[in-house]
């Protein structure tokens, strides 16, 4: 049975998201993804100035007379949502911790796809996958999506970006829409990530924490590693987090120059601040490339 409070935490999320994706997304997300191509459609008689290699050779012996093959693009799509439940999505500052963060975002991307008629599928990792949602239709489907992601219970701490992107080859034949959620706290994942951008448009939705980057002078803390479970003490001095902060900015700009390498789009977000601007910009930015 599901607890009540998941069942009014969830019907939030339904409400809140439904709003965001009439009032703000409408016409956005069938915009700036494109369906798996094109699909037949008809023959017509060929006319002069119709692409040759069009010609539909079997029907034109058949009539004796030359026709073409029409073809319009397809517009259902398969978007699958990657979310990362290790140890460290559990951590948060301000009012959301980051996989809450991550399952309303969830929500807000699969409400827009069911009202294009698209598929929504899921993946829960760690530091192997946990967990797969097979994609389907529906708003009920997309309820039960959001119900996994917040009221999964993984069984690992670590996270490893490599098993999800893997997987998602492995059962997403076909290209796909794929969201990977995730603070991205983890190494050696590049190629991984270029094989599957290269089949899919993945999008990289980058999840952080102010105090992540920003850690207060409040003396020595004693902090645990959420995803190893390591105590250690921590001086949080000017001079001590000053070298914290340099390393943080390092593995920001080594991720944002790699994507930007690999040519990914992707999404910056906080758990203190509204991540609908971050997806509006994003929407935008796509819209812009596609009218050039």
């Amino acid at each position: 049975m599901i607890p009540r409070e998941l069942i009014r935490k969830v019907r939030r999320i339904e409400i809140r998201t439904n709003r965001l994706v009439n009032e703000m997304l409408a016409g956005q997300y069938q915009s700036v993804f494109k369906g798996r191509g094109m699909a037949f459609e008809e023959v017509r008689q060929y006319f002069p100035g119709d692409d040759i290699r069009l010609i539909d050779w079997n029907v034109s012996a058949r009539m004796n007379d030359a026709y073409v093959k029409l073809f319009v693009e397809e517009r259902e799509m398969t978007v699958m949502l990657l979310v990362d439940m290790s140890a460290s999505g559990d951590f948060g500052s301000a009012e959301q911790v980051k996989r809450e963060l991550a399952a309303e975002m969830a929500a807000l991307l699969a409400f827009s796809a069911i009202k294009n008629n698209d598929r929504v599928g899921l993946i829960i990792f760690t530091d192997r996958v946990e967990k797969f949602v097979p994609p389907k239709k529906g708003a009920k489907h997309v309820l039960r999506v959001i119900t996994e992601i917040l009221n999964f219970r993984p069984e690992h701490k670590g996270t490893d970006l490599n098993a999800a992107l893997e997987f998602l080859g492995y059962v997403s034949r076909r290209r796909s829409v794929a969201f990977l959620f995730s603070d991205f706290l983890a190494s050696d994942y590049e190629h991984s990530l270029k094989v599957a951008h290269k089949r899919h448009d993945l999008v990289p939705v980058v999840i952080t924490d102010p105090v992540e980057e920003r850690v207060p002078d409040v003396g020595v803390l004693m902090v645990e590693d959420l995803e190893t479970g390591r105590v250690m003490a921590f001086d949080t001095s000017a001079r001590a987090v000053g070298a914290y902060r340099r390393r943080v900015a390092q593995i920001r700009e080594w991720r944002e120059a790699m994507f930007r390498r690999r040519k990914i789009d992707f999404i910056n977000v906080r758990t203190d601040k509204p991540y609908v601007q971050a997806l509006v910009q994003f929407f935008r930015m796509r819209e812009r490339r596609m009218r050039r």
